[in-house]
């Protein structure tokens, strides 16, 4: 593959247009992926006014590359080859507005007004560093991978002068049209915001002041708790229901938990098996169940086991004595014979008890 300035390996095209085309190019120095843009000199211009344009854009992306803003594309610097710049920029992983709407199709509103704040405070950054966006549309909208609105076509233009770089009030205009475009005509909310600045008069009904906080105001996430918003369906971070998503699975966990039993291990030190489900200070612990003792049963038991053999052996030696024989109706006496017992018939007298 080509090497650009001895350093950039060119690996594949990452988008054409009128101005140039962007490649995806490896930084054999620092060993990182980058973004080159090669320009082309716009048709129909001079050919002894072709080094001048170079060398307005030349001194544009070097400004540029002074910026460091999250919504405006990183600009590394400029490499040179055979007279013409080359751009070297972050290489931003994601789709432009442009692309996701043709896949994908309208915004939502709230979304659409994150896009266009993000989109206003980039161009407010280049503004202030005094390379104004010669532009923006959709094509120059970056709908990052990591969540970011990134723009690009700051510092990396065609070298235009000054009279063709547009004022505040025209770039107002043009986010209007991008809001426009990203709603897919159904603005909603957003629809006061894309008239207020899409005014046809020299000024803006509404300032860029305003139309951020208004743009911000809509967005999804506005209140004080939001950790970021997200595309719906994305799945990503941001919700501010996890702490009442995370007591819903702490109910369902402590909702199946198995009563304790005797016998039983007890838990790791910190770890509760209460209602609760949760972690329990060691500095305040609950009172434990009183485990029934043992020892006392066993010993009663083997009392009584005693007791009953004692009776039994008892009953058996009474029985085997003289005189000890089965009453009427084959029940055992063991009453006392009175001393004047006598006996009746042939058989001889009782015998007092020993």
């Amino acid at each position: 593959m080509t090497v650009i300035a001895g350093r950039y390996r060119l690996l594949g095209v990452l988008a054409e247009g009128a101005t140039g085309t962007v490649w995806r190019a490896l930084d054999e120095t620092l060993v990182r992926e980058v973004a080159l843009k090669e320009f082309r000199a716009p048709a129909g211009l001079p050919a002894d006014e072709v080094p001048l344009s170079y060398a307005r854009l030349e001194r544009e992306a070097r400004a540029a590359a002074r910026i460091s803003h999250p919504s405006l594309v990183t600009v590394h610097g400029v490499a040179t080859e055979d007279g013409r710049p080359w751009v070297v920029m972050e290489l931003v992983r994601g789709l432009t507005l442009a692309e996701t709407l043709e896949a994908d199709g309208p915004l939502p509103p709230p979304e659409a007004a994150r896009v266009g704040a993000e989109v206003l405070a980039a161009l407010r950054a280049a503004r202030e560093a005094g390379i104004p966006h010669p532009g923006v549309e959709p094509g120059h909208v970056l709908l990052a991978n990591d969540g970011r609105i990134v723009v690009t076509g700051c510092g990396t233009g065609v070298g235009a002068a000054s009279e063709d770089v547009p004022d505040p009030a025209a770039e107002l205009r043009a986010l209007g049209a991008l809001l426009d475009a990203a709603t897919g005509g159904d603005a909603g909310p957003l629809a006061s915001v894309i008239e207020g600045v899409r005014s046809d008069g020299p000024e803006s009904p509404l300032t860029i002041d305003q139309a951020e906080r208004e743009l911000r105001r809509l967005a999804p996430g506005a209140g004080p708790r939001s950790a970021g918003s997200v595309r719906p369906g994305s799945g990503a971070p941001g919700s501010v229901h996890t702490e009442s998503a995370h007591s819903e699975s702490v109910r369902t966990e402590s909702s199946t938990r198995r009563p304790r039993e005797d016998g039983d291990e007890d838990p790791p030190a910190g770890r509760s098996t209460g209602p609760a489900g949760g972690s329990r200070s060691p500095r305040r612990p609950g009172p434990r169940p009183a485990r029934p003792r043992r020892g006392p049963v066993l010993t009663a038991g083997l009392v009584g086991v005693l007791l009953i053999t004692g009776s039994l052996t008892y009953r058996l030696v009474r029985d085997e004595e003289p005189g000890a024989g089965p009453g009427p109706g084959g029940v055992t006496s063991t009453a006392p014979a009175r001393p004047d017992a006598t006996g009746t018939g042939d058989g001889p007298a009782a015998t007092p008890p020993r």
